[in-house]
Protein backbone atom coordinates (compact mmCIF):
# COMPACT_ATOMS: atom_id res chain seq x y z
CA UNK A 1 0.00 0.00 0.00
CA UNK A 2 1.42 3.76 -1.27
CA UNK A 3 0.61 6.54 0.88
CA UNK A 4 0.86 9.50 -0.50
CA UNK A 5 0.57 13.06 1.46
CA UNK A 6 0.25 16.33 -0.04
CA UNK A 7 1.35 19.81 1.00
CA UNK A 8 1.78 23.42 0.20
CA UNK A 9 -1.24 24.31 -0.51
CA UNK A 10 -2.61 27.80 -0.01
CA UNK A 11 -4.53 31.32 -0.58
CA UNK A 12 -1.85 33.59 -3.21
CA UNK A 13 -2.92 36.66 -5.44
CA UNK A 14 -3.79 36.51 -9.23
CA UNK A 15 0.01 36.11 -10.31
CA UNK A 16 1.22 34.79 -7.71
CA UNK A 17 2.77 31.09 -7.18
CA UNK A 18 2.92 28.82 -5.17
CA UNK A 19 5.21 25.25 -4.74
CA UNK A 20 3.01 21.71 -4.02
CA UNK A 21 4.41 18.29 -2.48
CA UNK A 22 3.85 14.85 -2.42
CA UNK A 23 5.58 12.68 -0.24
CA UNK A 24 5.38 9.02 -0.95
CA UNK A 25 5.88 5.90 1.27
CA UNK A 26 6.48 4.31 -1.89
CA UNK A 27 9.93 4.57 -4.60
CA UNK A 28 8.84 4.68 -7.97
CA UNK A 29 9.43 1.53 -9.49
CA UNK A 30 10.19 1.28 -12.91
CA UNK A 31 7.60 2.40 -15.36
CA UNK A 32 5.50 3.92 -12.55
CA UNK A 33 3.68 7.21 -12.82
CA UNK A 34 2.85 9.81 -10.93
CA UNK A 35 0.52 13.23 -10.96
CA UNK A 36 -1.35 15.52 -10.16
CA UNK A 37 -4.83 16.06 -10.50
CA UNK A 38 -7.51 19.17 -9.28
CA UNK A 39 -11.19 19.15 -8.66
CA UNK A 40 -13.24 22.21 -8.22
CA UNK A 41 -16.86 21.35 -6.77
CA UNK A 42 -19.30 19.88 -8.74
CA UNK A 43 -17.03 18.77 -11.32
CA UNK A 44 -15.08 16.49 -12.26
CA UNK A 45 -11.72 15.75 -11.45
CA UNK A 46 -9.08 16.77 -14.09
CA UNK A 47 -5.69 15.85 -14.92
CA UNK A 48 -2.74 18.65 -14.23
CA UNK A 49 0.37 16.78 -14.96
CA UNK A 50 2.10 13.46 -14.78
CA UNK A 51 6.03 12.28 -14.71
CA UNK A 52 6.65 9.08 -15.70
CA UNK A 53 9.83 6.86 -14.32
CA UNK A 54 11.53 7.25 -16.90
CA UNK A 55 11.48 11.16 -16.61
CA UNK A 56 8.42 11.68 -19.68
CA UNK A 57 5.79 14.16 -18.31
CA UNK A 58 2.88 15.58 -19.98
CA UNK A 59 0.91 18.62 -19.09
CA UNK A 60 -2.88 19.77 -19.17
CA UNK A 61 -3.57 22.32 -22.11
CA UNK A 62 -4.40 24.78 -19.46
CA UNK A 63 -1.14 24.49 -18.00
CA UNK A 64 0.31 27.09 -20.93
CA UNK A 65 3.56 26.48 -19.40
CA UNK A 66 2.62 27.84 -16.28
CA UNK A 67 3.27 24.69 -13.55
CA UNK A 68 6.01 22.19 -13.85
CA UNK A 69 5.65 18.99 -12.47
CA UNK A 70 8.81 16.92 -10.98
CA UNK A 71 10.20 14.87 -8.93
CA UNK A 72 13.32 13.81 -6.46
CA UNK A 73 13.57 10.32 -6.69
CA UNK A 74 15.74 10.12 -3.74
CA UNK A 75 13.43 11.75 -1.42
CA UNK A 76 10.28 9.85 -3.15
CA UNK A 77 8.91 13.48 -3.16
CA UNK A 78 6.75 14.63 -6.15
CA UNK A 79 6.13 18.50 -6.56
CA UNK A 80 3.93 20.74 -9.02
CA UNK A 81 5.88 24.16 -9.10
CA UNK A 82 2.64 26.79 -10.33
CA UNK A 83 3.62 30.23 -11.22
CA UNK A 84 1.35 33.04 -12.99
CA UNK A 85 -1.84 31.16 -11.25
CA UNK A 86 -4.76 32.49 -12.07
CA UNK A 87 -8.57 32.55 -10.79
CA UNK A 88 -9.65 29.67 -12.35
CA UNK A 89 -6.77 27.42 -10.68
CA UNK A 90 -8.88 27.38 -7.94
CA UNK A 91 -9.33 23.54 -6.86
CA UNK A 92 -7.98 20.71 -4.35
CA UNK A 93 -5.11 19.10 -5.73
CA UNK A 94 -4.48 15.91 -5.42
CA UNK A 95 -1.12 13.91 -5.60
CA UNK A 96 -1.65 10.66 -7.48
CA UNK A 97 0.25 7.32 -8.13
CA UNK A 98 0.13 4.04 -10.06
CA UNK A 99 3.02 1.71 -10.02
CA UNK A 100 2.20 -0.55 -12.71
CA UNK A 101 4.33 -0.62 -15.82
CA UNK A 102 3.34 1.99 -18.12
CA UNK A 103 4.92 1.43 -22.07
CA UNK A 104 3.16 4.62 -23.36
CA UNK A 105 3.29 7.01 -21.02
CA UNK A 106 1.16 8.42 -18.07
CA UNK A 107 -2.86 7.87 -17.98
CA UNK A 108 -4.28 10.70 -17.94
CA UNK A 109 -7.28 9.37 -16.65
CA UNK A 110 -8.36 9.19 -13.17
CA UNK A 111 -9.19 5.35 -12.91
CA UNK A 112 -5.35 4.47 -14.20
CA UNK A 113 -4.37 5.73 -10.43
CA UNK A 114 -4.26 3.10 -7.44
CA UNK A 115 -3.21 5.59 -5.09
CA UNK A 116 -4.50 8.89 -3.88
CA UNK A 117 -3.30 11.38 -1.37
CA UNK A 118 -6.23 13.60 0.83
CA UNK A 119 -5.16 16.66 -1.48
CA UNK A 120 -4.62 20.21 -0.66
CA UNK A 121 -6.47 23.19 -1.65
CA UNK A 122 -5.77 26.22 -3.82
CA UNK A 123 -6.89 29.10 -3.91
CA UNK A 124 -6.15 31.96 -6.12
CA UNK A 125 -8.19 35.60 -5.41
Amino acid sequence: HVQLVESGGGSVQAGGSLRLSCASSAYTNSGACMAWFRQVPGKEREGVAAIHSDGRTWSADFVEGRFTISKDNAKNILYLQMNSLKAEDTAMYYCAADRRFHYGGCPRDTWNYNYWGQGTQVTVS
